[in-house]
């Protein structure tokens, strides 16, 4: 039996949990989010605490196990308080804004980049070198945040790029010259 699946999961005050057939729905003050239940797991409410369960030892079953009981965790938490990365920009001359829909950057390509505000994630740049992304659903804040970190990874000779705060970067020597 898996540890981490089979824990009760205790549904916090203000959200609410409505389980059907193949799919959870989750509802709270910030958004609501909803799972599909993959065939072999099971997912029952009683009274405030929901319980995951699988139905065979089959590898896939197993698997799926901890990894439904973890999302539907994630799940309850966005709604109720929410989810938030933070980004660092590092570099001469490397800076982001907000303007409308969408963030630009320079980050010292011949031309400004510019990304698309989702719907469903709140951007802010409180400062030039600072992004906060806000949302209720912990995969699609993660998953932006990893596109925004795409547009110009860390480099390891003088670590400019943008960067999770607190990410530690290897850095490596430059070129070293012999006689």
């Amino acid at each position: 039996m898996s540890r981490i699946g089979k824990k009760p999961i205790t549904i916090p005050a203000g959200a609410k949990a409505a389980v059907q057939a193949n799919k959870i729905s989750v509802e709270g003050p910030k958004g609501k989010l909803e799972l599909g239940i993959p065939f072999g797991i099971e997912v029952k409410q009683n009274g405030q605490d929901l319980i995951v369960t699988r139905r065979s030892d089959l590898k896939q079953d197993r698997t799926n196990h901890g990894t439904i009981r973890s999302r539907i965790v994630g799940m309850l938490q966005g709604v109720t308080t929410g989810h938030k990365k933070d980004l660092e920009i590092q570099g001469l001359g490397f800076r982001a804004q907000v303007q409308g829909a969408k963030v630009v950057f320079n980050l010292g390509f011949s031309h400004p980049v510019e990304f698309e505000i989702p719907k469903d994630v709140k951007v802010s740049v409180p400062t030039q070198t600072s992004i906060i992304l806000e949302g209720a659903d912990k995969v699609r804040v993660g998953q932006i945040a990893a596109t925004i970190r795409a547009l110009k990874k860390v480099e390891p000779y003088k670590g400019k790029g943008i960067r999770y705060v607190g990410q530690v970067v290897r850095r490596k020597q430059g070129k070293s010259v012999t006689k």
